[in-house]
Formats: C-alpha cells, structure tokens, sequence
C-alpha cells in the first residue's frame, strides 16, 4: 500500500521538532547602553527567554524578559545557567533609575570570571560592548586592565567572540605649517555647530551595530575598533557592519 503525500510530509514534519530559539542573557543591561541593547535585542523576537543579571530580584519592565539573582561575590562561585548567547557590558547604572540600581553591573577585572560563566552555562556566542562614549568608559578600562584579560577570554572556546569598542572619531590629521594650524585654530571656534553626522554617537545607533553584527557574524573572533564603530554609525549601518565581519 502506497502513503498518500500528505502523510510522508506529515511523518517528516513529526520527526524533526521544531528549532529552538536561542536564550540570551546580559550581564550589565544598565546605562543608556545597556537599557538600548537589551531593548533592541528583545524586540527582535528571535530569543527564548532574555535574562538579566540582578543583585536583587526586580519585575522585569520588558516582555520576555527575567531577571537572575546572582551573589555579590565572585561569578567564579555562581551556579551555571542556561544561556546560548551572552552579552557582558559596562555602561554605569543610572542610580536615579530604581530598576538598574538593582542590576548587577559587572566590573572590568570581574571580565574573564564573568565569560568563563556565561561558557559554563552553555553559551557559544559571547559579545563584549564597551559604553559608547569614551568618557564613561570605567577607570580600570582606561587604564587597559581588561585588554590583558581579551586574550584569555579568546581562548575560552566561545564559537563566536565580539567585541566592541566605544566609538570614537578617526583622529584628524595634524595641520602643516603654521598657516594650516591658524586656519584649523579659527575654523575650530564654530565647533558647536556641527551637522548631526559629526555628533557623538547615540546609545541606539551602538545597540544596532550589536543587533546587526549578532545576525551576521560568521564564526570566529571579531573585533570593532572605536572607528569601525563611528563610521558604521554614520551612513548604511547594515552594509558597513558587513564590510567589517567580511573584510
């Protein structure tokens, strides 16, 4: 007796479940960085569950989203969670915002610890984001303490490993002669009116590069420079988050 088609296509639709979507969890979703990256990445709509670290429990403001209670001691000694992707940030909590005081907010040297847990519990992709204006930048970051620690967080197996730098303008080359230093002098007095494509770059514009650069990273470890994230900034975000995953 010969099955009809339907029941083939019903026989192989029953033998493959359907794909699980991936399960995010974000240590340090606080600051206008974190607050925008958590936001952008749950509106996608393309995770299981979002968790957020807390130092306390909280209600969580987001759909889909959880909060995780974790010890103020080291993350070395915290039980292993569930997670497929892992997003470690160091946006400073806005302490006028009840919420993100509650948030736990990792620490520049708390890095690898921090990384060794999200492998633990099971994430293979692991993105690093530092705030998006250099000024906030912690200053155990602007002393360089945490670039020793990228190579050892490189080497925890993670199939995809991002990090991405606070954006920043490319540095303008040093005026010739005297002349040229006088006319930059008195050109640099109307510095205040600057087109939006010369202004700092938004929270929003970064979590979007996170977003887009998450989507699209192939496997391997891939690092945006403060310029690479400037730039991308400025014009066709998707297109130049392209050219730096793929160059």
């Amino acid at each position: 007796m010969h099955a009809e088609p339907f029941q083939v296509l019903r026989g192989a639709q029953a033998s493959s479940p359907p794909r699980r979507k991936p399960r995010l969890v974000i240590a340090g979703a606080t600051g206008v960085l974190g607050n925008e990256v958590l936001r952008r990445l749950v509106g996608l709509h393309q995770f299981e569950c979002a968790q957020v670290l807390a130092r306390e429990p909280i209600k969580a403001g987001l759909r889909g989203v959880t909060a995780t209670v974790v010890a103020e001691g080291s993350p070395a000694q915290w039980p292993a969670a569930a997670a497929d992707l892992g997003i470690i940030l160091f946006d400073p909590p806005r302490l006028f915002y009840d919420r993100e005081r509650a948030l736990w907010t990792p620490q520049p040297e708390q890095l690898l610890e921090v990384a060794q847990w999200m492998r633990r519990s099971g994430a293979s992709t692991l993105a690093v984001v530092l705030p998006h204006v250099q000024g906030r930048l912690p200053e155990a970051l602007k002393r360089g303490l945490a670039g020793l620690d990228e190579q050892a967080v490189a080497a925890l197996g993670f199939d995809r490993l991002l990090i991405v730098r606070s954006a920043q303008k490319p540095a303008p080359a040093p005026a010739a002669g005297l002349l040229a230093g006088l006319a930059h002098w008195m050109l640099s007095i109307f510095k205040y009116m600057v087109p939006s494509s010369e202004q700092p770059v938004r929270a929003a514009k970064v979590a979007q590069f996170v977003a887009v650069a998450l989507q699209l990273a192939p496997p391997g470890i891939h690092i945006a420079a403060p310029e690479t994230v400037w730039h991308a900034a400025q014009g066709d975000l998707h297109a130049a988050v392209r050219q730096w995953l793929h160059r």
